[in-house]
């Protein structure tokens, strides 16, 4: 049996130009010629992978951190955030002026009309300001929020919202997802269906949400770009993802 990679997007499959390198779709095809599967592990909603995951083929993602997988197309475990608690974190939030955005697995919305916080941290991910939806939150499965605040603020949250983590991934914004809620978490869960050994897991990724992943995967890669925790976590450092650093990770380890 071929290996599993799991490959985060941003940064790591897509560059800083938001762009998926031809050095990288070539290594990734000749790789899964060789008998390697592919599958995506992402702190975006599937709506949000979707062009990657068409131009790739690719049919297995971890999505949201862990909270939305699908295997083959097929969703094999999907874990809503608790409505209460949401609810709880968009009071604490409100009082603090700071907005929210709420994912399901086909959309997103927004606590509030504008915020440009919102604005320059979605623009990033080449998506404009959602639009405000009253209630959205309550009357959808919300897989993943977004908080919108600075780095310096996040503390009271993780000190008030004890069974939650939030995961930074913007100067201005986080993740928020359940307590352990992990790529790393969702790994354990996909390979139960696909029937990969840990040991034949490799991960690839450069920020944050990716060094749990790292730590469970048999090997793993953090690109050149990728933040110090990450770095540090991996167990090779490839390349800078604008100068081909996964097809130079994929020719190291032997893959292509």
């Amino acid at each position: 049996m071929g290996k599993l990679l799991l490959l985060d997007i941003d940064g790591t499959l897509l560059n800083s130009k938001k762009e998926l390198p031809s050095s990288a779709k070539e290594a990734l095809l000749e790789a899964r010629a060789n008998g390697h599967e592919l599958a995506i592990a992402t702190g975006r909603g599937p709506f949000m992978a979707k062009k990657v995951l068409e131009e790739l083929k690719i049919d297995t993602y971890i999505t949201f951190n862990g909270q939305y997988i699908v295997h083959q197309g097929e969703p094999i475990y999907r874990e809503a955030l608790n409505p209460k608690t949401l609810s709880d974190i968009v009071e604490y939030a409100e009082k603090r002026d700071h907005p929210i955005v709420f994912l399901t697995h086909e959309k997103m919305a927004s606590s509030i009309d504008y915020h440009p916080d919102i604005d320059e941290g979605i623009k990033t991910l080449k998506y404009s300001h959602p639009a405000m939806i009253e209630d959205f939150h309550l009357e959808n499965d919300i897989y993943q929020a977004l908080l919108f605040c600075e780095q310096e603020e996040e503390p009271q949250y993780k000190e008030t919202f004890t069974d939650m983590d939030f995961i930074r991934w913007h100067r201005v914004s986080c993740d928020v997802v359940p307590k352990g809620g992990t790529k790393a978490r969702g790994i354990e869960r996909l390979i139960k269906i696909t029937g990969h050994s840990i040991e034949d897991t490799i991960a690839f990724g450069d920020g944050l949400n990716d060094v749990q992943m790292m730590a469970t995967a048999g090997f793993s890669v953090s690109m050149g770009n990728g933040t110090e925790e990450t770095k540090k976590q991996a167990s090779y450092v490839t390349d800078h993802v604008d100068n081909d650093g996964l097809a130079k990770a994929f020719r190291h380890i032997g893959l292509i």
